[in-house]
């Protein structure tokens, strides 16, 4: 059952069913746990429609490949070898074969599907590239980007990658992520920035420093809605620095975060937000890699001190990236964490919307009651001097070593 409702400046279009549900029923059991179904905000001349279920999300990027008549222009930081990732393939080599131009670029370190799995694509006439990391200051660079543009006027983003562990649902070893449908103008701002990364990625000879001045020359827009993007070097346009500056004008903090270890000014910035008002933070609790749940446990003692209220979450692999700061409403491919905020390529949408902001905290709240809370008597039971250790190594260990590496570094925590 679908309700349409409104709120704020944002016309909510449709409401999920699994949210007037009791998730509390589901925490820790992955076999009973429902993500919440796919709502529709009008807002601020744009059009979103949030895909918060695996299996629906990759339903509706088949539709969207498949709806394109003249181009179809892809990039993602993992492209795998496996039944979604052959679906999404498929569909692509036939949209190559019915006439539309098809650009799939992927990241060479994040993905493990070989070069010839896209050879069908090649051979319909679409192109294929690699953002090759080689060993040179450019291997250092993780394009960590997830977007996927139909006809340069409609777009779907978040932070999925194309694998099946991002379309499976919680019984099936699923991640918890979150995938977004946009029509508005701040489509055209995606057709520019992929065009920039083509032109990066074709020029075999570029190098860091060009990436950097990509970044600090972006101009993702001032108004409302903006696509914000994210590389190594300092600039007044990237997210995080917006989002910093969010946090230091709000009263009110919540966020969705798989991979949380910001740097000490990105933490004191949200610890006073969380002593002058609310701060909620729901983490991961299950992730195939237990060296970044270390990294963010490391962090959670200051945070109760500050009045965060810290979770996290149970049913099943946690892999979103959502921001609400106050009105404001941050989605897309990045982590609250070093790699993000200071090396990686990211892109993140902002969106200043009352509406959309109160609706996406709905999800929220759906989620926290899936969620475990982190409380001093929690921290109490677990934060042996054995496991603080862990913790602290694992806090070191993901400051500076690339997550795909870490993997092989697993602590248990």
């Amino acid at each position: 059952m679908l309700l349409a409702g409104a709120s704020g400046n944002g016309k909510i279009v449709t409401m999920a069913r699994a949210e007037l549900e009791d998730p509390a029923s589901y925490k820790g059991n992955s076999d009973a746990y429902r993500h919440a179904v796919s709502f529709e905000v009008d807002a601020q001349d744009h059009r979103f429609v949030f895909y918060p279920d695996g299996c629906e999300r990759l339903e509706r990027l088949i539709e969207h490949i498949d709806s394109a008549q003249e181009c179809m222009q892809m990039f993602y930081f993992m492209f795998q070898d496996d039944d979604a990732g052959q679906r999404v393939l498929d569909a692509l080599v036939a949209a190559a074969q019915r006439g539309v131009e098809v650009e799939l670029m992927v990241d060479d370190f994040g993905t493990d599907a070989p070069a010839s799995f896209f050879d069908p694509l090649l051979e319909a006439g679409g192109r294929f590239e690699l953002f090759s990391p080689r060993l040179s200051v450019r291997y250092l660079i993780r394009n960590h980007q997830k977007m996927a543009i139909a006809d340069r006027e409609r777009v779907m983003a978040g932070g999925f990658n194309i694998s099946d562990h991002y379309f499976a649902d919680p019984p099936n070893n699923g991640w918890c992520d979150l995938g977004v449908y946009i029509e508005g103008p701040v489509t055209e701002k995606f057709c520019a920035w992929f065009d920039r990364l083509k032109e990066w990625i074709e020029d075999k000879s570029s190098d860091f420093r060009l990436i950097r001045h990509m970044v600090r020359d972006w101009d993702g827009g001032d108004g409302p809605v903006r696509l914000l993007v994210g590389g190594p070097g300092k600039s007044v346009g990237k997210w995080s620095v917006c989002t910093k500056y969010d946090m230091a004008q709000a009263n009110r903090l919540d966020m969705v975060m798989a991979y949380f270890s910001p740097p000490r000014s990105f933490r004191q910035v949200m610890n006073r937000l969380a002593e002058r008002g609310t701060a909620r933070v729901i983490m991961a609790g299950k992730s195939d890699n237990a060296t970044t749940i270390a990294a963010a446990r490391s962090l959670y003692r200051r945070m109760l001190r500050s009045g965060v209220k810290v979770y996290e979450f149970q049913p099943c692999k946690l892999h979103m990236k959502l921001m609400i700061i106050g009105d404001v409403v941050y989605f897309g491919s990045a982590n609250f964490d070093h790699r993000s905020i200071r090396l990686n390529l990211e892109l993140m949408v902002r969106v200043e919307d009352a509406g959309l902001a109160d609706r996406l905290r709905k999800m929220i709240d759906h989620m926290e009651e899936a969620s475990e809370p982190i409380t001093k008597d929690w921290l109490d039971t677990h934060a042996t001097w054995y496991n603080r250790l862990r913790w602290k190594i694992g806090k070191f260990i993901v400051s500076g070593v690339d997550y795909t590496v870490t993997r092989r570094l697993n602590l248990k925590v």
